[in-house]
């Protein structure tokens, strides 16, 4: 066997993973986008979960038209229900639309007080954990994924690097509280990514892992909302004219079709920490070209976006966890 033949499979996982580091920093971007959408829209509607019914919903509605009017569709629909018959695909991997459906209802209900800036760092905080402890769990398709040095490292400048981009907007203990349920819904995200990888490698399809993602979270939306119109009764806002405001489930389709399809060539900690850059990234940019009253980009926000893709290209260049020295 000569060098050329052994340094191709290297070459090739190199560059699979970075592509795929690349296109999670762009759905990175697409989440930030997704979070000003559906935090405004939260507050117009004056529910978050009402928002968060709204933003999935029409999410799922797409899906519904796309996925069986194409081939790779439907066979990824079959596909998916021959795993789930003969057992390849467990029940528990399809429900991963549940942590997106909280993710979603954390937006609508805490971004009109928190602020995307303290948002974006709850989110970080506990998907960059979770996402070390789901890859050596091996719960996404690329299997056990161990805690390297130079993976861990890239997981603490993470949380370092956003830490120096928001830190100003964490003196309010009332903020700190209410962050609670983001940092929840981070810690879900990892799972999501992982489960959805696995549902994708099942049907051989992105869309499809979508759709199954889609339809979960649409459903534990509606229970979650049918139970707050018990408690709380119809919410008092109204359904905004803007058509940018009814974006957030579109945006969403996006980011699960490329973690679903990506996840198993970057592990869920790689596509975590990739999707956390174009997350702080997006965050800036609006902040720049569409401020708000409590956005205020400084020099420490830039010098954390800044540290946040070195720690990401830290975590990118790393050898393959499931590697072994020969």
């Amino acid at each position: 066997m000569t060098a050329a033949d052994t340094a191709t499979p290297q070459t090739l996982s190199a560059a699979r993973r970075i592509t795929g580091v690349a296109l999670a920093s762009a759905s990175g971007v697409a989440v930030a986008v997704q979070s000003r959408i559906n935090g405004e829209l939260g507050v117009r509607l004056g529910d978050g979960f009402a928002a968060a019914v709204v933003s999935f919903g029409i999410g799922l509605v797409v899906l519904l038209v796309l996925v069986p009017a194409t081939p790779n569709g439907r066979r990824g629909l079959v596909a998916t229900r021959r795993a789930l018959a003969v057992g390849t695909l467990r029940p528990w991997q399809c429900l991963g639309g549940m942590c997106g459906a909280f993710l979603v209802a954390t937006q609508g209900l805490t971004i009109g007080t928190l602020g995307v800036a303290v948002f974006t760092v709850a989110v970080v905080a506990g998907q960059t954990g979770s996402s070390l402890a789901v890859d050596r769990a091996g719960i996404g398709p690329t299997g056990r994924q161990p805690v390297t040095r130079q993976r861990l490292a890239g997981a603490v400048l993470t949380v370092l690097a956003v830490g120096l981009a928001v830190g100003d907007r964490l003196e309010e203990p009332g903020a700190l509280a209410l962050a609670l349920l983001p940092l929840l819904a981070g810690v879900g995200i990892a799972w999501q990514q992982a489960v959805n990888g696995r549902v994708r490698a099942a049907a051989d399809s992105a869309l499809t892992a979508t759709l199954v993602n889609f339809a979960v979270g649409t459903l534990t939306l509606l229970v979650a909302f049918a139970i707050d119109i018990a408690v709380r009764g119809l919410p008092d806002g109204h359904l905004p004219n803007e058509p940018w405001l009814y974006l957030g489930g579109p945006i969403g389709i996006v980011f699960i079709a490329i973690a679903a399809a990506i996840v198993r060539f970057t592990g869920v900690l790689l596509l975590g920490l990739a999707t956390i850059a174009g997350q702080i990234v997006g965050a800036v940019l609006l902040d720049v070209v569409l401020p708000t009253a409590a956005s205020h980009p400084g020099l420490n926000t830039l010098l954390g976006a800044a540290l946040t893709m070195v720690a990401v290209l830290v975590a990118a260049l790393a050898p393959p966890a499931n590697s072994r020295p020969r």
